[in-house]
Protein backbone atom coordinates (compact mmCIF):
# COMPACT_ATOMS: atom_id res chain seq x y z
CA UNK A 1 0.00 0.00 0.00
CA UNK A 2 1.26 3.27 -0.80
CA UNK A 3 1.76 6.33 2.13
CA UNK A 4 2.00 9.97 2.18
CA UNK A 5 3.04 11.44 5.33
CA UNK A 6 1.99 15.13 5.65
CA UNK A 7 3.75 17.44 8.37
CA UNK A 8 3.77 21.19 9.60
CA UNK A 9 6.58 23.43 9.03
CA UNK A 10 7.49 22.82 12.61
CA UNK A 11 8.76 19.55 11.56
CA UNK A 12 12.74 19.54 10.78
CA UNK A 13 12.58 17.24 7.54
CA UNK A 14 16.30 15.70 7.07
CA UNK A 15 17.05 17.05 3.46
CA UNK A 16 16.98 14.23 1.72
CA UNK A 17 13.31 13.66 2.61
CA UNK A 18 12.79 17.38 0.80
CA UNK A 19 12.55 16.30 -2.69
CA UNK A 20 10.73 13.05 -1.67
CA UNK A 21 7.16 12.94 -3.07
CA UNK A 22 6.56 10.66 -0.21
CA UNK A 23 6.29 14.01 2.27
CA UNK A 24 4.68 17.28 2.12
CA UNK A 25 5.13 20.48 4.42
CA UNK A 26 2.21 22.83 5.30
CA UNK A 27 3.63 25.79 6.65
CA UNK A 28 2.73 27.57 9.72
CA UNK A 29 2.72 31.70 9.39
CA UNK A 30 5.26 33.80 11.19
CA UNK A 31 4.78 37.23 12.40
CA UNK A 32 6.94 39.60 14.10
CA UNK A 33 5.01 42.86 14.29
CA UNK A 34 4.31 44.23 10.68
CA UNK A 35 6.74 41.49 9.67
CA UNK A 36 4.65 38.35 8.38
CA UNK A 37 6.27 35.10 6.45
CA UNK A 38 5.18 32.14 5.59
CA UNK A 39 7.63 29.23 7.33
CA UNK A 40 8.21 27.22 3.89
CA UNK A 41 11.41 26.82 1.95
CA UNK A 42 12.31 30.84 1.82
CA UNK A 43 12.71 31.05 5.72
CA UNK A 44 15.31 33.13 6.61
CA UNK A 45 16.78 31.90 9.94
CA UNK A 46 19.08 35.03 10.04
CA UNK A 47 16.84 37.67 9.06
CA UNK A 48 13.83 36.39 11.49
CA UNK A 49 16.17 36.00 14.86
CA UNK A 50 17.11 39.75 14.08
CA UNK A 51 13.26 40.67 13.74
CA UNK A 52 12.68 38.68 16.94
CA UNK A 53 15.96 40.24 18.93
CA UNK A 54 15.20 44.36 17.66
CA UNK A 55 10.94 43.69 18.01
CA UNK A 56 9.82 44.45 21.81
CA UNK A 57 6.64 42.06 22.27
CA UNK A 58 6.18 38.49 21.47
CA UNK A 59 6.22 36.89 18.29
CA UNK A 60 3.40 34.79 16.71
CA UNK A 61 2.42 31.89 14.89
CA UNK A 62 -0.23 31.30 13.07
CA UNK A 63 -1.60 27.45 11.96
CA UNK A 64 -2.41 26.15 8.48
CA UNK A 65 -6.15 26.47 7.31
CA UNK A 66 -7.75 23.51 7.35
CA UNK A 67 -8.14 23.81 3.32
CA UNK A 68 -4.46 23.46 3.46
CA UNK A 69 -4.65 19.90 5.07
CA UNK A 70 -7.79 18.73 3.23
CA UNK A 71 -5.85 19.58 -0.14
CA UNK A 72 -2.27 17.87 1.11
CA UNK A 73 -4.15 14.51 2.03
CA UNK A 74 -5.61 14.81 -1.90
CA UNK A 75 -3.45 12.89 -3.46
CA UNK A 76 -2.87 8.99 -4.79
CA UNK A 77 -1.57 7.31 -1.86
CA UNK A 78 -3.28 4.93 0.20
CA UNK A 79 -3.16 5.94 3.32
CA UNK A 80 -1.87 9.69 4.78
CA UNK A 81 -0.32 10.01 7.91
CA UNK A 82 0.29 13.90 9.31
CA UNK A 83 2.72 14.91 11.81
CA UNK A 84 1.69 17.84 13.90
CA UNK A 85 3.01 20.20 16.38
CA UNK A 86 1.73 19.74 19.70
CA UNK A 87 -1.62 20.89 20.32
CA UNK A 88 -0.76 22.47 23.47
CA UNK A 89 1.98 25.13 21.61
CA UNK A 90 -0.74 25.23 18.24
CA UNK A 91 -3.81 24.58 16.79
CA UNK A 92 -1.61 22.96 13.67
CA UNK A 93 -3.19 19.62 15.17
CA UNK A 94 -6.99 20.60 15.68
CA UNK A 95 -6.98 22.17 11.75
CA UNK A 96 -5.05 19.09 10.54
CA UNK A 97 -7.96 16.95 11.87
CA UNK A 98 -11.02 19.19 10.36
CA UNK A 99 -9.15 18.92 7.17
CA UNK A 100 -9.26 15.64 7.73
CA UNK A 101 -13.16 15.60 8.20
CA UNK A 102 -13.06 18.03 5.09
CA UNK A 103 -11.09 15.85 3.36
CA UNK A 104 -14.04 12.82 3.70
CA UNK A 105 -17.06 15.41 2.66
CA UNK A 106 -15.46 16.36 -0.71
CA UNK A 107 -13.65 13.24 -1.85
CA UNK A 108 -14.73 10.14 0.24
CA UNK A 109 -13.11 7.77 2.69
CA UNK A 110 -9.43 7.24 2.32
CA UNK A 111 -7.40 6.06 5.68
CA UNK A 112 -5.88 8.97 6.85
CA UNK A 113 -4.30 9.40 10.55
CA UNK A 114 -3.23 12.77 11.93
CA UNK A 115 -0.28 12.48 14.95
CA UNK A 116 -0.39 14.78 17.34
CA UNK A 117 2.81 14.26 18.58
CA UNK A 118 3.09 16.48 21.88
CA UNK A 119 6.22 17.76 21.19
CA UNK A 120 8.08 19.98 18.48
CA UNK A 121 10.96 20.25 16.40
CA UNK A 122 12.89 16.94 16.20
CA UNK A 123 10.25 15.59 18.35
CA UNK A 124 7.55 15.60 15.16
CA UNK A 125 10.82 13.87 12.85
CA UNK A 126 11.04 11.46 15.39
CA UNK A 127 7.28 9.98 14.73
CA UNK A 128 8.20 10.36 11.17
CA UNK A 129 11.03 8.06 11.12
CA UNK A 130 8.45 5.91 13.42
CA UNK A 131 6.12 5.88 10.44
CA UNK A 132 8.80 4.95 7.71
CA UNK A 133 9.61 2.30 9.94
CA UNK A 134 6.96 0.54 10.15
CA UNK A 135 5.66 1.08 6.29
CA UNK A 136 9.57 -0.50 5.47
CA UNK A 137 8.95 -3.38 7.92
CA UNK A 138 5.13 -4.08 5.82
CA UNK A 139 2.98 -3.06 8.37
CA UNK A 140 -0.79 -2.16 7.37
CA UNK A 141 -2.58 1.36 8.63
CA UNK A 142 -3.83 0.06 11.89
CA UNK A 143 -0.59 -1.54 13.50
CA UNK A 144 1.44 1.41 11.88
CA UNK A 145 -1.53 3.99 13.80
CA UNK A 146 -1.02 1.39 16.83
CA UNK A 147 3.22 1.49 17.17
CA UNK A 148 3.57 5.20 15.80
CA UNK A 149 1.15 5.93 19.21
CA UNK A 150 2.97 4.18 21.40
CA UNK A 151 6.45 5.34 20.44
CA UNK A 152 4.78 8.69 20.89
CA UNK A 153 4.33 7.91 24.64
CA UNK A 154 7.55 6.23 25.01
CA UNK A 155 9.42 9.58 23.65
CA UNK A 156 10.78 12.38 25.41
CA UNK A 157 11.51 15.85 24.42
CA UNK A 158 14.31 17.80 26.02
CA UNK A 159 15.68 21.43 25.91
CA UNK A 160 18.03 24.08 27.36
CA UNK A 161 17.34 27.14 25.96
CA UNK A 162 19.61 30.96 26.31
CA UNK A 163 16.03 32.73 25.98
CA UNK A 164 12.77 31.53 27.42
CA UNK A 165 11.02 34.63 26.24
CA UNK A 166 8.88 33.71 23.56
CA UNK A 167 7.37 30.43 25.40
CA UNK A 168 6.92 32.52 28.77
CA UNK A 169 4.92 35.29 26.84
CA UNK A 170 2.90 32.70 25.32
CA UNK A 171 2.22 31.13 28.46
CA UNK A 172 3.61 28.17 28.13
CA UNK A 173 5.54 27.79 30.88
CA UNK A 174 2.67 27.73 33.26
CA UNK A 175 3.62 24.80 35.25
CA UNK A 176 7.35 25.65 35.51
CA UNK A 177 7.94 26.60 39.15
CA UNK A 178 11.38 28.21 38.82
CA UNK A 179 12.38 30.29 36.86
CA UNK A 180 15.83 32.24 37.63
CA UNK A 181 16.74 35.68 36.41
CA UNK A 182 19.09 35.54 33.25
CA UNK A 183 21.49 37.77 35.09
CA UNK A 184 22.75 34.93 37.16
CA UNK A 185 23.17 33.25 34.00
CA UNK A 186 21.31 29.82 35.18
CA UNK A 187 19.92 27.66 32.31
CA UNK A 188 16.73 25.64 33.02
CA UNK A 189 16.54 22.45 31.60
CA UNK A 190 13.14 21.23 30.49
CA UNK A 191 11.49 18.28 29.04
CA UNK A 192 8.26 18.15 27.54
CA UNK A 193 5.91 15.80 29.02
CA UNK A 194 2.94 14.49 27.05
CA UNK A 195 2.92 17.97 25.66
CA UNK A 196 3.55 19.66 28.92
CA UNK A 197 6.32 21.50 29.53
CA UNK A 198 8.11 20.66 33.36
CA UNK A 199 11.59 21.73 34.75
CA UNK A 200 13.92 18.79 35.01
CA UNK A 201 17.03 21.00 36.51
CA UNK A 202 18.98 23.88 36.10
CA UNK A 203 22.41 24.80 36.09
CA UNK A 204 25.39 27.61 35.78
CA UNK A 205 26.14 28.60 32.48
CA UNK A 206 25.00 26.64 28.89
CA UNK A 207 27.59 23.88 28.91
CA UNK A 208 26.95 22.87 32.15
CA UNK A 209 23.25 22.94 31.06
CA UNK A 210 23.66 20.88 28.12
CA UNK A 211 25.71 18.32 30.54
CA UNK A 212 22.69 18.64 32.95
CA UNK A 213 20.36 17.75 30.39
CA UNK A 214 22.20 14.86 29.13
CA UNK A 215 22.20 13.09 32.63
CA UNK A 216 18.60 13.71 33.01
CA UNK A 217 18.11 12.26 29.54
CA UNK A 218 20.11 9.05 29.78
CA UNK A 219 18.23 8.69 33.27
CA UNK A 220 15.18 8.59 31.68
CA UNK A 221 15.44 6.45 28.20
CA UNK A 222 15.52 2.45 28.65
CA UNK A 223 17.84 1.07 25.24
CA UNK A 224 19.44 3.81 24.00
CA UNK A 225 20.95 1.55 21.90
CA UNK A 226 17.55 0.96 20.19
CA UNK A 227 16.73 4.40 19.47
CA UNK A 228 18.10 7.31 17.15
CA UNK A 229 19.29 10.47 18.65
CA UNK A 230 18.15 13.49 17.40
CA UNK A 231 19.37 17.06 18.14
CA UNK A 232 18.00 20.33 16.61
CA UNK A 233 20.02 23.82 17.33
CA UNK A 234 18.75 27.35 16.67
CA UNK A 235 21.96 28.66 14.85
CA UNK A 236 24.50 26.88 16.46
CA UNK A 237 25.65 23.75 15.54
CA UNK A 238 28.70 23.95 17.76
CA UNK A 239 26.64 23.25 20.76
CA UNK A 240 24.74 20.79 18.88
CA UNK A 241 28.17 18.82 18.34
CA UNK A 242 28.98 19.48 22.08
CA UNK A 243 26.05 18.04 23.21
CA UNK A 244 26.44 14.99 20.64
CA UNK A 245 29.82 14.19 22.72
CA UNK A 246 28.44 14.57 25.95
CA UNK A 247 25.41 11.82 24.82
CA UNK A 248 27.64 9.62 22.91
CA UNK A 249 30.13 9.94 26.34
CA UNK A 250 27.19 7.65 28.18
CA UNK A 251 25.46 5.63 25.87
CA UNK A 252 25.31 4.08 22.46
CA UNK A 253 22.60 5.40 20.05
CA UNK A 254 21.65 3.25 16.73
CA UNK A 255 21.93 6.34 14.92
CA UNK A 256 22.37 10.36 15.45
CA UNK A 257 20.79 13.52 13.10
CA UNK A 258 21.59 16.58 14.00
CA UNK A 259 19.27 19.73 12.08
CA UNK A 260 19.14 23.25 12.46
CA UNK A 261 15.59 24.61 13.34
CA UNK A 262 12.95 25.88 10.28
CA UNK A 263 11.20 28.70 11.17
CA UNK A 264 8.47 27.70 14.02
CA UNK A 265 11.49 25.90 16.04
CA UNK A 266 12.98 29.02 15.52
CA UNK A 267 10.41 31.25 17.10
CA UNK A 268 10.16 29.02 20.26
CA UNK A 269 14.09 27.87 20.90
CA UNK A 270 15.15 31.22 20.33
CA UNK A 271 18.82 32.10 19.07
CA UNK A 272 21.31 29.48 20.41
CA UNK A 273 18.47 26.62 21.72
CA UNK A 274 19.10 22.97 22.02
CA UNK A 275 16.15 20.45 21.59
CA UNK A 276 17.01 16.72 22.19
CA UNK A 277 14.69 13.88 21.76
CA UNK A 278 15.07 10.35 21.96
Amino acid sequence: MSYKIVVDSCCELPENYKNDSRFQIVPLGLEVGDYMIQDDESFNQKEFLQKVADYPQCPKSSCPSPEKYREAYHDGADEIYAVTLSSHLSGSYNSAELGRSLYGEKYGGKKIHVVDSESASCGETQLVEKIIACKEAGLGFEETVEAVETFKRQMRTYFVLDNLETLRKNGRLSSVKALVASTLNIKPVMVGNLGVIEQKGQAIGINKALAKMADCIVGDVEKPEERTLMITHCNCPERAEFMRGLMEKRASYKRVLIMDTAGVSSMYANDGGVIVTL
